[in-house]
């Protein structure tokens, strides 16, 4: 807002809040995002009410006519994002991919995140192991997050709406696993009319239905494979009989007649994979996800609004031997968590962020030895958790994020009582150069029983850390420096220390 001198950048699920803006003046409001064309809509916010305001920006080619205006990049002076990446959609299909655009794929081209070879979209950060990244859809665990031995991401593109991910120093509101966090949210669908897509690659085909409900919309999206010949060429010309599906479905609804000023979304995720030979003395692997996520997004008559979240992820895999010199096993996960977040904007621009979350895991892994000796490792457990943070923004040039998450509980008896601090930073001696810096603690209490030199790994049977073990836990530091070249692009260097112990 170019009169008041003040703006506001939503969070990833679009929404924001400018607080302090006079009453009973006419104003005039930018709205800019990279891919979308510039708005501009004026406004008057009444004395003591909060204005609500729905904005549509129009996507636009990047390739179509490169001289036309788009959104560009605004650059936050006091953010505090070091080690953090924000891929649009727009982006992500300009990154390099393979067959076809793979946003776990497109993540190993980022500085600090490596492959375990090309054939792979299995991801490692900064020398951390594969279970130690954690994958969420719409803030919910996605423990299986590959199809087709690991060849790309179960998550089809076509549902993707924005994607953050942090190679390390991520906030409070973040816990779970020592790595990086992925998270990921998916497309609200059209809201205005009818549409859809198709289309086919060499591997899968897939399709896409969006359009409005009442008071609301709706998208679906589903991939299946259906080529056994190209995946051919990634596996040294062996035959692997890979069949492998994907289906999503979001619901959105918001009426101010039942609610005002609040945004109810129902979401779930099925996928599968099944590999079967037709010689019936071959073995055979077969794995499984299922989420299911009810949210509640409310604004009050302050300026705060909360997010109220009540999901599910069920996890199935399985290898059946047959007559092959392989041994039997069975993963299950079920997990159901209920969390609460509570976020304010003060006069100042400063935030206060609250949090907590309720979490029941149940895993069961069942093995046999080379012996023939069964072995059943199950758990049933609960985490409650806290956090707080304050984002300290009120300085133009400098910015700092600090807070903490405490277990009250543990899935793991050792983590009860446990404190997560988190601090970041960012400084700008001068415009141009952001000096930045991170530290905290984190923990984990699930762990993936798998091989880690194995290129091509069929999936990751997951467990609770036994209460004979501690669970993982690691301390980073972080510390980079930033050189703004443009408006468009800029220089960045990090460096990073990480400790951990189990």
């Amino acid at each position: 807002i170019n009169e008041i001198n003040t703006g506001a950048s939503t969070d990833q699920r679009g929404m924001f809040i400018i607080n302090g803006v006079p009453a009973n003046q006419e104003f005039e409001a930018i709205v800019s995002y990279v891919g979308y064309k510039t708005k501009l809509i004026k406004f008057v916010v009444n004395s003591n009410q909060i204005k609500d305001t729905t904005i549509a920006l129009q996507p636009i080619s990047l390739e179509l006519n490169p001289i036309e205006k788009i959104g560009e990049r605004v650059v936050e002076k006091n953010v505090t994002d070091l080690g953090l990446e924000k891929i649009s959609i727009k982006q992500l299909e300009t990154l390099p991919k393979g067959v076809e655009t793979d946003v776990m794929r497109s993540l190993q081209y980022l500085p600090g995140v490596r492959s375990t070879g090309d054939i792979s979209s299995r991801y490692y950060v900064r020398g951390g192991s594969g279970d130690q990244n954690l994958v969420l859809l719409n803030g919910v665990t996605l423990y299986a997050p590959f199809h087709s031995l690991g060849l790309f991401s179960s998550i089809d593109p076509e549902m993707i709406n924005s994607i953050e991910f942090f190679k390390g120093g991520f906030s409070s509101e973040y816990s779970g696993r020592l790595s990086s966090i992925l998270n990921v949210l998916t497309k609200d669908g059209n809201k205005k009319r009818l549409g859809g897509s198709a289309s086919v690659s060499f591997l899968t085909a897939k399709g896409l239905l969006e359009g409005p409900i009442p008071n609301g919309s709706f998208i679906v999206t589903t991939r299946f494979s259906y080529s056994d010949e190209i995946t051919k060429k990634f596996l040294n010309n062996e035959t692997v009989p890979i069949d492998f599906y994907d289906v999503s479905v979001k619901l959105n609804y918001s009426s101010p007649k039942i609610f005002n000023n609040a945004k109810f979304s129902l979401f779930t995720f099925l996928s599968s994979d099944n590999i079967q030979y037709s010689d019936p003395a071959r073995e055979e692997y077969g794995w499984k996800n299922f989420l299911l996520d009810f949210e509640w997004i409310q604004i009050y008559n302050a300026p705060f609004f909360s997010r109220l979240g009540i999901s599910a992820s069920n996890f199935e895999g399985k290898i059946v031997p047959n007559g092959s010199n392989l041994k039997p096993l069975n993963n299950e996960v079920k997990d159901v968590s209920v969390t609460f977040d509570l976020n304010a904007v003060l006069d100042s621009k400063d935030e206060i962020d609250l949090g907590l979350m309720i979490k029941i895991l149940d895993t069961q892994l069942l093995t046999e030895s080379k012996t023939g000796i069964e072995s059943q490792l199950s758990k049933f457990a609960g985490n409650i958790s806290v956090y707080a943070k304050y984002k300290l923004l009120r300085y133009e040039m400098f910015g700092l994020d600090v807070g903490s998450r405490l277990n009250v509980t543990g899935l793991n008896a050792n983590s009860a009582g446990t404190f997560e601090p988190r601090i970041s930073f960012t400084f700008r001696p001068i415009e141009k150069i952001a000096l930045k810096g991170s530290a905290g603690i984190y923990l984990q209490e699930v762990t993936a029983v798998s091989d880690e030199d194995e290129i091509i790994s069929i999936f990751d049977p997951w467990i609770i850390i036994p209460d004979y073990l501690n669970p993982a836990k690691g301390i980073s530091y972080s510390g980079g420096i930033e050189y703004e070249l443009s408006r468009e692009s800029s220089l960045q260097i990090e460096g990073y220390y990480r400790n951990s112990s189990d």
